[in-house]
């Protein structure tokens, strides 16, 4: 496995932004495989949801996905759809006046259970706030609730794979319980779930091949349920694999940042990830050498 220099990473945050101001007019390689870059606010849990979205302009990011709770103030977290109309307006104007793009990407994960009127609350939520993707693990009694309430606000909602004992730590489960339910519910595919899973992350995106609406990216040190996060390209996940798979796919939707390690200082690893991304990108966005 490759090592990575901390002191190096930090000076990537002043020039790693997917779109930095001079080459605002055009679009960067990432968007031109129809990807969007986007920071998962679980990376910054132990921060305020304000300070998350500081860290992920610190880090050149343009777009943000928002966890199923977050922090307000303090160290209590509260569950996002609960979070008071006030509060979503200054969050949303903390983002733009940051430089992050509104809406979030997508939210996730919340719950979404069997009981319609508790469902409808989530999506009633995602719809105020425009929101087009709920990242949920639904339990299949709930699955037809689901399929209706999707179907009626017009959005989407990924099947989030956690990692195994979860009831969709294995790909097959995911397809199985979105068969026959329409295009508005596909997967949120976690790569390095796939792998704390003993899976190959590169075959459980060909299984999803269509379906896959959102990815949970990342790079592991082992391949190990109790491992660890790693600057992308530096561990076991094929990122690149990962990558030329998503590009082969066709697929297009928003790749986020979920790194789990170092919490309290992740962003130089996370900028040795989008420096690790933006090189793979410009190699695969590259027109094709006669």
């Amino acid at each position: 496995m490759k090592t990575f220099r901390p002191l190096a990473c930090l000076a990537l945050l002043a020039s790693l932004s997917p779109l930095r101001a001079a080459d605002a007019t055009s679009p960067t390689d990432a968007e031109k495989l129809g990807w969007t870059m986007a920071m998962h606010s679980y990376s910054f849990r132990l921060f305020t949801i304000f300070d998350a979205i500081d860290k992920t302009a610190a880090l050149g990011i343009k777009h943000m996905s928002i966890s199923g709770s977050v922090l307000l103030s303090g160290t209590n977290p509260v569950t996002t759809v609960n979070v008071a109309d006030k509060d979503m307006e200054a969050i949303k104007a903390k983002m733009l006046s940051a430089g992050i793009s509104w809406p979030f990407v997508n939210i996730g994960v919340v719950q979404l259970p069997p009981n319609e009127a508790q469902s409808r609350k989530v999506f009633e939520f995602a719809r105020k706030w425009e929101i087009p993707i709920l990242v949920a693990e639904p339990n299949p009694d709930a699955l037809d609730v689901v399929e209706k309430l999707c179907k009626e606000y017009n959005i989407k909602v990924a099947i989030h794979e956690h990692r195994r004992p979860n009831q969709y730590w294995d790909p097959q489960f995911v397809l199985n319980a979105i068969k026959g339910r329409g295009p508005l519910m596909g997967a949120c595919a976690d790569v390095g779930h796939w792998v704390r899973s003993g899976l190959d992350p590169v075959e459980c995106l060909k299984k999803l091949d269509g379906h896959i609406l959102a990815v949970h990216f990342k790079d592991l040190a082992e391949k190990d349920p109790n491992t660890h996060d790693v600057p992308w390209g530096t561990g076991v996940c094929n990122c690149k694999g990962l990558l030329e798979e998503l590009k082969r796919q066709q697929f297009h939707g928003a790749i986020c940042v979920e790194y789990e390690y170092h919490w309290t200082n992740s962003s130089p690893e996370i900028a040795q990830s989008l420096q690790f991304f933006n090189a793979t990108c410009a190699q695969l966005a590259a027109p094709p050498t006669k």
